[in-house]
């Protein structure tokens, strides 16, 4: 029976029915020690069960501190063990979860550490809750969290923030009389309550009434005393207990064995200890020792006792509700009870019971960070060094690297006081600092790597360490946005020391990426190439796979040709790096270089390989897996599949609380913005807090001032653009969009003069300068854009003729659906002030198609006020808007004047837009790309696009092949007479 939480429970309970309903939800539950935390979730998890929820709980242990991950993992033990429960298949699937478990080791394949692994773990972690709860609703109980590792703390972070519409409901519990100033749960438990999901629910003292209540409860259950205190002692035993029930149940039990009640808490939790026989004693104290929980083997060898006397002792400390058993071993009734006995034991006694159970834990191949904590309990430094050591290695592996940097820490701390410490370890004690400076850097902490490696700098002698810690000193200082001139110089030693080695190649790398940074391109470009030949003659994969995208990046920024910046990066994808963030980072940069130069079928095919690459690795979460999804969705965005689009931003969170989540989050506005979706306003409540940060600020802004013009409202979207433009470097080609967007709310409000100048002239810098002098190129987009602006600039000085509308179209032609749409009805419009109604409606019809396609209701909604003054008929009035099962494409052949793929026969060409049938047509004719530009009035660089896109969707890889399909399918080259633009 649950005496007096009847609130709380309901708060409980509303969060669990949410979660069944598909709504996640956090419940954190505080409360002084000994109100009964642990009592209402152990309801809560009861009633769950009973409405078919899958209950996982996990116990955070005092020294989780140095455990990671100590409660999922405890959580997943259980379930594991179930192979056909409806956990254990999920938790098995997953390499990363699996390592959680006892006895299993990860293969070569599967090993990454650090920062990369602990997104791999959170991954699939995240993977595995979706997939149960796709069966069952699930509830996942954190106990203890103020004894939780920062590990398992960023992981409730991370949960609690991706965690949408899936079935699942967090619970954690925490102590709040254990939260000192500087607790490192305080600042996460006031970050999660500003979190629209999570329910705080405080458990306050019982009342008077509710105490009587439950000591009678007690009474008539036989677990209270009889006699005199069950009478007039029961006032004194309620004044005493505060409202806490537990110290009510110890007072009342006390008080049943003694004329006087204890004055302290210490005494009052040892007073039935005292009762116990002295083997029963000695077992509980032993069992102290071992923490909260205690295996009865290991109990067993601990006390040296034989099982009849081990039995009869445990016996009489379960009877008195000291202990409970559990199926492999007993678990203190309360931590307090446990915390007591083992702060009442002598010094000399607590170091020989550490001592003894780090032997004993040894022997059974204990953890090493539960091994590390007895050593250092019975001073045995050199077990210490050599457990800590491992234990860092250990959480590396497992992705917790700031469990691993606190165990590398201790190793170094205690070093200089161990003989032959070097042995001990494994390593001298610069690589110990080397590992443990990498685990700071994995979770963000790059001044402190930084200063560590510096640390090692000043006292080695040994070239090859010289030149190891220089490049990692110049790696860290580019991650913090630290001192460049000093991460050239460390970067520029390390090559000049390193012999001809793979740490050759690295080095030369990483000096590439410093001398970057400084816009140094040809210096940058002669090292990377220098780091090329390195890596290719040493067998360096991962650096020789680094080079290869320095390399493209530099020549897409600073070359000539994006053509051998793409066979660069396409070198690198070939085969495998040996670093999974390698291959993630090329693929993302190949697929953005496709994408952005209108290459979106190849683009969209290259997303699809990285995104189930990352998926495939549990690495969705981790940056570069991050970043290949958001393409993903931009290359959907662009290619007219606005239904995929909406299908992936499902992934990308509202209530988000990082940098990282918020550049995700911030993509998902384009479609949310084009379609008029009401869940805008909300995710740019959210994106305000980051509107600091360059690419939240450039994505999220840009759409709120689309959302406003297409409100009415041209004076906010120009104060977002004005707070964009200020913030971006004047070479940024992004200023060349935001620019077009403020020229369309001038042009609405009739503005001309400086303003406008203004806006123009920053475009066609942006377009035509870049960090270090004129930009060698601009992609199609950028193109397209600055053909907007110009037109855009017209318009607000109403000056522009169909002509500018119509170069701004064209240049978006190359398959930005949604754009070159936006262009359209400019061009309409403008034709409607020239007299040329006819081809007005013409250019209008088609614009309304591609809208209702999309979905585009802010678009359409325009359009269809044009039409109205026009007195032109809707030509959609009775064709749906969107709809979730629309073809990839539509939205472009409508653009294109043809019905909709389902209406025509299925072919290989089916998957073709009109002007790339037109193309096709006349490649099939032998036309070289300038004769077919000319005939279709469209440039040179278009229809090298329209062949890439064409080669792509058909699966061919020349133009003899994609000729021969064309003939194959009946397409002759007179079909492609005329311009349908």
């Amino acid at each position: 029976m649950l005496i007096g939480r009847s609130t709380e429970l309901d708060r409980l309970v509303g969060v669990l029915d949410a979660a069944a309903a598909g709504l996640a939800g956090v419940a954190l539950v505080g409360g002084d020690a000994g109100i009964g935390k642990t009592r209402i979730v152990t309801e809560l998890c009861d009633l769950a069960q009973r409405r078919g929820f899958v209950t996982l709980t996990g116990q955070c242990a005092e020294l989780g501190d140095a455990l990671p991950y100590l409660p999922l993992a405890d959580a997943l033990r259980g379930a594991a063990a179930d192979a056909d429960g409806p956990v254990g298949p999920a938790v098995t699937a997953r390499p990363a979860l699996r390592r959680l478990l006892p006895g299993d080791e990860a293969g070569p394949s599967e090993v990454t550490t650090g920062g990369l692994a602990q997104q791999r773990l959170f991954g699939s972690v995240l993977d595995m809750l979706s997939e149960v709860a796709g069966r069952q609703p699930v509830l996942f109980v954190f106990e203890d969290l103020h004894w939780a590792d920062r590990s398992t703390r960023d992981l409730l972070v991370f949960l609690t923030r991706m965690l949408q519409r899936e079935r699942v409901c967090l619970v954690g519990t925490y102590r709040t009389d254990d939260l000192h100033r500087r607790h490192p749960l305080r600042p996460v438990l006031a970050e999660l309550r500003r979190l629209p999901l999570v329910t705080s629910v405080e458990l306050p003292p019982l009342g008077d009434d509710e105490m009587a209540e439950y000591l009678a409860v007690l009474d008539r259950y036989g677990q209270g005393p009889a006699g005199p205190v069950a009478g007039h002692g029961l006032t004194t035993v309620i004044e005493r207990a505060g409202g806490n029930p537990f110290f009510a149940e110890e007072l009342l039990a006390a008080g049943a064995e003694r004329a006087r009640l204890p004055g302290t808490l210490a005494d009052l939790l040892l007073a039935r200890v005292e009762t116990l026989s002295e083997t029963s004693r000695q077992v509980l104290r032993v069992a102290a020792v071992a923490g909260r929980r205690v295996g009865h083997d290991l109990l067993r060898d601990a006390t040296g006792l034989g099982d009849l006397p081990l039995e009869d002792a445990l016996r009489e400390i379960v009877s008195q509700r000291l202990l409970t058993a559990g199926s492999d071993g007993y678990t203190f009734r309360h931590a307090l009870l446990q915390e007591a006995v083992y702060d009442d034991l002598l010094p000399g006694e607590r170091t020989r019971l550490h001592t003894a159970f780090a032997a004993l834990l040894a022997e059974r191949g204990g953890a090493p960070a539960e091994l590390a904590h007895h050593h250092l309990a019975g001073h045995d430094l050199p077990g210490a060094l050599r457990a800590s050591v491992e234990a860092g290695r250990l959480a590396a592996g497992l992705g917790a690297p700031a469990e691993a940097h606190r165990h590398f820490e201790r190793a170094l701390e205690i070093w200089d006081q161990v003989p032959e410490a070097e042995r001990l370890a494994g390593e001298n004690r610069a690589r110990i600092a080397l590992a443990s400076a990498a685990a700071a850097a994995s979770v963000g902490d790059y001044h402190r790597a930084a200063e560590q490696v510096r640390r090692i700098r000043r006292e080695a002698s040994d070239p090859i360490l010289i030149a190891e810690t220089g490049e990692r000193l110049s790696y860290y200082l580019a991650d913090a946005g630290g001192d460049e001139a000093e991460a050239v110089e460390a970067a520029r030693e390390a090559v000049d020391i390193a012999p001809h080695s793979p740490l050759l190649a690295r080095a030369l790398a990483t000096y590439a990426r410093a001398l970057s940074r400084q816009y140094r391109d040809e210096e940058a470009a002669a090292t990377a190439s220098r780091a090329l030949e390195v890596a290719e003659a040493t067998g360096a994969r991962d650096a020789e796979v680094s080079a290869l995208i320095s390399l493209a990046l530099i020549e897409e920024e600073f070359g000539s040709s994006v053509e051998h910046a793409v066979d660069l990066l396409t070198r690198a994808t070939r085969r495998p790096s040996g670093d999974l963030s390698i291959d993630l980072r090329a693929r993302f940069n190949l697929a953005r270089m496709h994408y952005e130069n209108g290459a979106l079928a190849v683009a969209a095919r290259i997303t699809e390989d990285g995104v189930r690459l990352a998926v495939e690795t549990g690495l969705t979460w981790s940056t570069f897996g991050t970043d290949l999804r958001f393409l993903h969705y931009l290359v959907h965005y662009a290619d007219g599949d606005w239904d995929a689009a909406e299908r992936l931003a499902g992934g990308f969170g509202v209530r988000i609380g990082t940098r990282a989540e918020a550049q995700l989050s911030s993509f998902a506005l384009f479609v949310e913005v084009g379609r008029g979706r009401p869940g805008a306003d909300e995710r740019l409540r959210w994106l305000s807090r980051f509107w600091s940060d360059a690419l939240v600020g450039y994505m999220a802004r840009g759409m709120a001032a689309e959302q406003a013009l297409w409100r009415g409202d041209p004076h906010t979207a120009l104060e977002h653009v004005d707070a964009i433009v200020a913030a971006l470097e004047p070479f940024d080609p992004s200023l060349i969009r935001i620019a077009a967007t403020g020229l369309w709310a001038l042009a609405d409000l009739g503005r001309t003069g400086e303003p406008c100048d203004d806006l123009l002239r920053r475009a066609r810098w942006a377009a035509e300068n870049g960090p270090n002098g004129p930009r060698g190129r601009l992609g199609p987009e950028g193109i397209a854009w600055l053909a907007r602006a110009e037109a855009e600039w017209h318009r607000a000085h109403g000056t522009e003729d169909p002509e500018v509308w119509r170069r701004a179209t064209e240049a978006f032609g190359f398959g930005f659906v949604y754009e070159e749409a936006r262009s359209r009805w400019r061009l309409a419009e403008s034709l409607l002030r020239t007299g040329d109604r006819a081809a007005a409606r013409a250019e209008w019809e088609r614009t309304v198609h591609v809208a209702a396609a999309l979905g585009a209701r802010p678009f359409l909604e325009t359009l269809r006020a044009v039409g109205t003054r026009a007195g032109f008929p809707d030509p959609t009035a009775t064709v749906p808007t969107a709809s979730p099962a629309a073809h990839d494409g539509d939205a472009q052949e409508i653009a294109s004047g043809e019905p909709p793929r389902a209406a025509r026969e299925p072919g290989r060409l089916s998957g073709l837009t009109a002007r790339e049938r037109e193309v096709l047509a006349h490649v099939a004719d032998g036309l070289p790309n300038r004769e077919i530009g000319e005939r279709l009035f469209i440039s040179q660089k278009t229809v090298s696009v329209h062949v890439s896109n064409i080669l792509a969707k058909l699966g061919v890889t020349s133009r003899t092949q994609a000729a021969a399909v064309a003939l194959q399918e009946g397409l002759s080259p007179g079909a492609a007479d005329g311009n349908t633009v």
